[in-house]
């Protein structure tokens, strides 16, 4: 027998609260149920959090169920509150062209075929003809003050030295006003969101009640945490970007990568589709085998392969490999090696620098003498080729595309190096 879906969001830690767990068991049970997600371009692309979203819709389209993204062309226009601090109005053409971006983003992650096709919609549809009093009269009038202060961003945000403009106070109404236009055209009777969404998750459900006297759904995800408690995600730089021109694959996969034995069997239960069995047999090699890091790799694999594509995904495995020795540098094409730079900070050097001087200005060494002793004995490689005179220039007929030289000493220690034009 299949396993229940909200049994299965459960066991992956993907269920912090809803509006009654019971209710919405029954309605699923009853189904198929229609539901959303909206996704605001408030920057150029998504991030590891919207990934969360994405997954949990998909897991719900699996399991039968009719699935609605919403890029919100209308509420990306205003933002949703921060917790300090107004955001910057984003002019109308640039979230224009963020929506597309993000679109592009979010297609390659469901289907938008079969017998529970996705559905991709905009709320600038139904918001750019609506007049102020529409709003006011027909949406406005079903909001209480008292509960629209209480929401706990807004409240944290009165209570500040910064204040909240009624701008971003606004943006719980658009936001209901959405599920109830989605309820009206689509049937939808579940929102799916973030815990931090919670207040314009129910602001939607209690306006369909108010406005239709009708029952719908709100449910939400934990945020994403570390086992130390700490916020999940790149330690510097905060966001794990989604587009390829923000977070190179090869960037992504290492990030992936890179994730502690504490935390990967989590991270497994949220981002990938591996079933139980295949993620507690990951659990037990974990904890018997944790040198091998085969959690590591397969959470890298998995995740990569679902944002970037297995050719992208296979193209940061072989780079790593070859970073490492263990494969073809001049295999790997511009792009690829772009990203590696990215990642592993690479830096420009001039014209005939010497190998010497290229180890220090790449981080590898501390010291020239330390650069001179690490060639001396054999440690030091350009290009995977072992440098053998202490001597011996960059030459430029041995660039790798996009012009970098791959840099190590020992095993680990790695930089890449550009000469500039």
């Amino acid at each position: 027998m299949t396993e229940h879906i909200l049994d299965d969001l459960a066991w992956r830690g993907l269920i912090s609260q809803t509006t009654g767990d019971d209710e919405l068991r029954a309605a699923l049970d009853a189904g198929p149920v229609t539901l959303y997600c909206g996704f605001d371009p408030t920057a150029p692309s998504l991030h590891h959090g919207n990934l969360v979203q994405i997954l949990t819709v998909r897991r719900f389209q699996e399991a039968g169920h009719n699935p609605l993204l919403l890029v919100g062309g209308a509420t990306g226009l205003i933002g949703d509150p921060r917790e300090s601090g107004e955001r910057v109005l984003n002019p109308v053409e640039t979230v224009h062209e963020w929506v597309d971006r993000i679109r592009t983003q979010i297609e390659p992650l469901m289907s938008f075929e079969g017998e529970h096709p996705a559905v991709m919609v905009n709320n600038y549809e139904w918001t750019k003809d609506m007049s102020a009093i529409e709003l006011l009269r027909d949406v406005g009038k079903h909001f209480r003050m008292g509960t629209m202060l209480a929401k706990e961003t807004v409240s944290r945000r009165l209570n500040s030295d910064e204040g909240i403009s009624y701008t971003e106070f606004s943006y719980q109404v658009l936001q209901g006003m959405d599920y109830l236009e989605l309820y009206r055209r689509h049937g939808c009777t579940l929102q799916t969101g973030g815990s931090d969404q919670w207040g314009n998750l129910t602001a939607g459900t209690e306006l369909i009640r108010k406005a239709e006297g009708a029952k719908a759904h709100a449910l939400a995800t934990p945020l994403i945490t570390k086992a130390d408690g700490t916020k999940f995600g790149k330690t510097e730089g905060g966001a794990v970007w989604l587009a390829p021109d923000m977070m190179s694959p090869y960037a992504f996969y290492q990030f992936w990568l890179n994730q502690d034995d504490a935390d990967v069997v989590k991270l497994l239960k949220v981002f990938t589709f591996l079933t139980r069995d295949q993620i507690e047999a990951l659990e037990v090699k974990v904890e018997s085998e944790p040198f091998r890091r085969e959690a590591q790799r397969t959470l890298a694999w998995e995740v990569t392969s679902l944002v970037h594509g297995e050719v992208a995904a296979q193209g940061a495995v072989d780079a790593s490999r070859a970073l490492f020795g263990q494969g073809e540098l001049r295999a790997l094409d511009a792009t690829t090696l772009d990203g590696c730079a990215e990642e592993l900070a690479g830096v420009t050097v001039t014209p005939g620098i010497s190998i010497v001087d290229a180890l220090l200005e790449a981080g590898i060494v501390d010291s020239k003498s330390a650069a001179r002793r690490a060639i001396q004995e054999g440690g030091a490689y350009v290009n995977n080729v072992k440098v053998a005179d202490a001597d011996a220039t960059l030459d430029a007929a041995d660039a790798l595309a996009g012009g970098w030289f791959v840099l190590r000493r020992g095993k680990r220690t790695i930089g890449l190096v550009r000469a500039s034009s």
